[in-house]
């Protein structure tokens, strides 16, 4: 059912007419509507689908503490799927339309346990009245692994449909330059957004930035390319045009249902804004100053401390199976160490585990990597020949990265934080705001491997550190945590 709303012809490949040709305007505004519900209706039903398997199973799980029969453990079970879903509805689990309940449910997982507490009081009461002999047990354990199972389903989800091509928008760019250049690099590295950009419009082109688009016409053209290009979604990135000629336009996208977005001027320092209704009738973004005051940095520390050290434990096995795995394919340590620039410059080794051949083995690997090559095998770049077997496994899913727990409760490091930099790439930051990512401890994970890694320029990383510390908060800390998960499943920029 699911293949056939998303591979239904008319969301994905409707035949393009010329402007003459596409006479009645109503016509032309219910198609656009249709593809951007269609787009929705899919995701909303495959995140309905995730929630009734992860009830179920969480239900499963709670039926032995229930003690019911086979019909009452039935009738339980029921009630927890189909509880589960009524709340999610309620809470607005399935209303948001925006890009990032596209591309992620981070933002959903405060409303998420939220709705796992109140679904544990009405378990209570059905168990009660079915008879449980463990009803508070049974109606908690079932509650909380529905709160815990949902956004793992539901990542699994949005992960199918960032894969339908049919399901991604197709986007205009309004402006040229460097900024829109980014963005446009940014779309095309980015896929979990859905938005693939085909072509620009400005009225004086940037001769700066890399904008590998067709240039489609001016602004005063938009209205014309709107209704022939079969625009889904417009964004606008610093264009040269006057204040007027860009409301126009954004009235023509509105106009004819099709979504705008809007990068702002000093994007650069928004990270953390907090919108504001009005001021006499104006819009503003507030950029507070925040503070790494002592009880924020115990706070951080004691985050730090405390899943770490839980991490290693639970870990364990998979440590041993890992080192177990280099040992047997290749000579050397398990561990790799390196110098990195910790909190204020201050040096430290950082653990990994070793994925490359030491160098006599390396130097055969790449001998025999030529002579492969010579026989016609083509070999990428992140299949270097020097990496091991197993450690390109331990690479695509950031396995290597986990011995960097040793260094969190060593203090070293922070689970959240900048990127942990080598010594040279430290020193060659010559801006003085650059040195502001020092301020706090290097992390495991941070806004550069959530938003893609190896994909993500260095001068980005570095911007993306900066704004982060400037902008720091545990909660932002938690909400990375929590985004990490996809995207190491997603393997998005690990080489």
């Amino acid at each position: 059912m699911i293949d056939k709303l998303i591979d239904r012809p008319v969301s994905a490949h409707r035949p393009r007419r010329p402007l003459e040709l596409a006479d009645p305007l109503t016509a032309e505004l219910t198609a656009v509507r249709s593809r951007g519900a269609e787009r929705w209706r899919v995701l909303r039903h495959l995140l309905a689908w995730a929630d009734v398997g992860a009830a179920a199973v969480a239900g499963l799980i709670a039926l032995p503490l229930a003690g019911l029969s086979s019909e009452l453990s039935l009738a339980f079970l029921a009630f927890v799927t189909i509880g589960w879903v009524l709340i999610a509805f309620v809470s607005n689990l399935y209303g948001a339309e925006d890009l990032r309940s596209w591309a992620s449910g981070v933002q959903e997982v405060p409303r998420t346990m939220l709705a796992g507490l109140i679904l544990s009081w009405p378990l209570y009461g059905a168990g009660a009245l079915l008879g449980s002999q463990h009803a508070v047990l049974s109606a908690a354990v079932a509650a909380l692994g529905t709160a815990l199972l949902s956004p793992l389903a539901r990542a699994g989800a949005r992960a199918y449909v960032h894969k339908r091509e049919p399901l991604q928008q197709r986007c205009l760019i309004v402006g040229s330059g460097i900024v829109a250049g980014q963005l446009v690099d940014r779309l095309q590295t980015q896929r979990q957004f859905g938005l693939v950009p085909f072509g620009f419009v400005d009225d004086e082109v940037h001769t700066q930035g890399n904008l590998d688009l067709p240039l489609l016409g001016g602004l005063d053209d938009l209205e014309d390319i709107l209704r022939v290009h079969q625009v889904d979604r417009v964004l606008i990135a610093f264009s040269r045009a006057s204040h007027q000629h860009l409301l126009k336009a954004i009235r023509a996208c509105r106009d004819r249902r099709v979504a705008v977005d809007v990068v702002p001027r000093l994007f650069e320092f928004l990270d953390g804004a907090r919108a504001l209704d009005q001021v006499g009738g104006l819009p503003l973004l507030s950029i507070g100053a925040p503070r790494l005051t002592r009880s924020s940095r115990l706070a951080k520390r004691a985050l730090d401390a405390s899943i770490s050290g839980i991490a290693l434990m639970m870990l364990s096995p998979l440590f041993l199976a890992i080192a177990i795995a280099i040992r047997l394919e290749s000579r050397g340590p398990v561990f790799f160490r390196q110098v990195r620039a910790g909190r204020g410059g201050t040096p430290f080794k950082v653990f990994k585990f070793r994925s490359m051949y030491e160098d006599a083995e390396a130097r055969k690997a790449e001998l025999e990597a030529v002579n492969d090559a010579d026989d016609g095998v083509m070999f990428k770049i992140h299949h270097d020949p020097r990496i091991t077997r197993t450690g390109r496994i331990i690479r695509r899913y950031s396995l290597d990265e986990l011995p960097q727990l040793i260094n969190v409760v060593r203090g070293e490091m922070s689970l959240v934080g900048p990127r942990p930099l080598i010594l040279p790439e430290t020193a060659a930051l010559a801006e003085t705001w650059h040195q502001r990512r020092l301020d706090l401890r290097p992390g495991l994970t941070g806004p550069w491997q959530v938003s893609g890694r190896s994909d993500i320029p260095f001068q980005d990383m570095v911007r993306f550190d900066y704004q982060y510390v400037a902008g720091w908060s545990l909660v932002r800390d938690l909400e990375l945590l929590l985004a990490t998960v996809p995207a190491v499943l997603s393997g998005r920029g690990a080489y």
